[in-house]
């Protein structure tokens, strides 16, 4: 991480690591809490509640970075930090309002599609600028940026092409009126291309916590 942030001319602090535990046992985000961790990502809501609860939330930052179920909006709007895959109005629109007001702003980030693969979630950049505005006007969330999750490709030309396309995505709606800060791209196998195009959050599994446990 921080070799490829000093190539790219950036501060290795720029860059967070966000350790993405789906799948993992409570133990090992306790672990890796211990040993400095300090963001978590899980994508199903069932299965992170246990995580949650087992270490103090103070001076940790919980992603979601699953598809979100409109009818599971409620907890992940209470529980969680940031979420990464909002791609629809309705879904921000849930978040928004259930966000406790105790506390605050839910951060929320666009996930975008930038590939032609049917399984995997995302607003079209054609779509984008406008769901972007609706977003922002919410009440209790902060819109801080874009998410996407690239074909997979070995190609390091390739990984970079797709990352630099959403941060130019970034860029038009910053130029628009909106101040975006933040990139979330980049998993275990292209996180240095990503870093190279500007990501500040990069989502890593297997290479922090090797293979994920197979299922009972």
């Amino acid at each position: 991480m921080a070799a490829a942030a000093r190539a790219a001319g950036r501060a290795p602090e720029s860059v967070t690591l966000v350790g993405v535990t789906k799948t993992q046992p409570k133990e090992v985000v306790v672990a890796a809490r211990a040993a400095g961790l300090a963001d978590f990502a899980e994508n199903y809501l069932q299965e992170a509640l246990p995580k949650l609860a087992a270490i103090p939330h103070e001076g940790v930052n919980w992603h979601f970075i699953g598809q979100l179920q409109t009818n599971k909006t409620r907890a992940v709007a209470e529980e969680f930090d940031w979420v990464h895959t909002v791609d629809r109005l309705k879904v921000a629109e849930r978040l928004s309002a259930q966000r406790p007001f105790h506390g605050e702003a839910l951060k929320v980030l666009l996930q975008v599609k930038l590939g032609h693969e049917p399984t995997k979630g995302g607003v079209a950049p054609a779509a984008l600028p406008e769901l972007a505005h609706a977003v922002a006007a919410l009440p209790r969330l902060t819109l801080r940026g874009l998410m996407c999750v690239p074909p997979e490709s070995d190609s390091a030309a390739e990984q970079r092409g797709y990352f630099a396309r959403l941060r130019r995505l970034r860029d038009d709606l910053n130029a628009s009126g909106l101040k975006l800060d933040a990139l979330s791209m980049g998993m275990s196998g292209d996180f240095e291309s990503a870093i190279l195009e500007g990501a500040t959050h990069i989502r890593i599994g297997t290479a922090l916590f090797g293979q994920r446990p197979s299922p009972a």
